[in-house]
């Protein structure tokens, strides 16, 4: 039995092109066995911009991890095998969309418990898991923990690559919504105490008069804390107001 694994880092990503065939020959041995492989390898992809994607593969078998990166290069994305999830973890992630495919079985830690590991450090890394022997429970274990595909091998590229289309789109989502947090918690963090707490009694729809009541303060005082609010947070109306709050995860009361 393996002891839990920390992700105190992730790794970067490379590139592979499969000749799925060939390298699920070459790969031989008993389900399980432990086979060589290089800890860490990749192909460079030209013209990679700050935001271009990219994709990390996590194989123990070589022939795989070639084939893959091939594969992925032939479709103009980043790439990055590893041969171990203690050798991903050891490596950290770029700032970058990305996502992971990962072998269900894998010496040492399995590709379930390197999922596990991902998810209770906070990493949002969309998963697509594939498997020569994968069984039911298992795939039904990951499905449930967030994988975004599970794929059986040997398996087609195309159907690999609409995988990794997929993921990359729910990573560039996540960036684009966290992104979208950050900017509304750094204009939420400009406000004044008193106008944080003239903010929460707006997005609920109170007039100046009864929020100048509840605050035992003017009316008129109300209304300067109220413009500021508006103009601090970008908005022009209470409901563009509460739309931020919400989206931005903070208390609205």
């Amino acid at each position: 039995m393996t002891t839990p694994i920390l992700a105190e880092g992730l790794p970067a990503a490379k590139d592979y092109r499969p000749d799925l065939e060939y390298a699920t020959a070459r790969r031989g041995g008993s389900p399980g066995e432990e086979r060589s492989a290089p800890t860490r390898g990749y192909l460079p992809v030209a013209n990679k911009s700050a935001e271009s994607a990219v994709v990390y593969v996590v194989d123990d078998d070589p022939a795989i991890c070639t084939a893959l990166g091939r594969l992925l290069h032939s479709a103009d994305l980043a790439a990055e095998t590893f041969s171990s999830a203690k050798a991903f973890l050891a490596h950290p992630v770029a700032d970058q969309p990305a996502c992971l495919v990962l072998d269900l079985r894998l010496p040492g830690h399995s590709g379930l418990e390197l999922q596990q590991a991902l998810r209770h450090t906070g990493r949002d890394l969309p998963i697509i898991f594939i498997t020569g022997d994968g069984d039911v429970p298992s795939t039904v274990r990951a499905m449930k923990d967030g994988a975004v595909d599970f794929l059986q091998k040997p398996f087609e590229d195309e159907d690999l690559l609409d995988c990794v289309r997929r993921a990359l789109a729910r990573s560039r989502q996540h960036r684009a919504e966290q992104a979208a947090r950050q900017d509304i918690q750094a204009r939420l963090k400009q406000l004044t105490k008193r106008e944080h707490e003239v903010m929460l009694e707006v997005i609920t729809g109170k007039l100046n008069k009864q929020i100048a009541a509840d605050l035992g303060i003017s009316e008129k005082t109300i209304k300067v804390h109220r413009g500021r609010v508006m103009q601090k947070m970008r908005v022009d109306s209470v409901v563009e107001l509460a739309r931020l709050i919400e989206k931005s995860g903070a208390p609205s009361a």
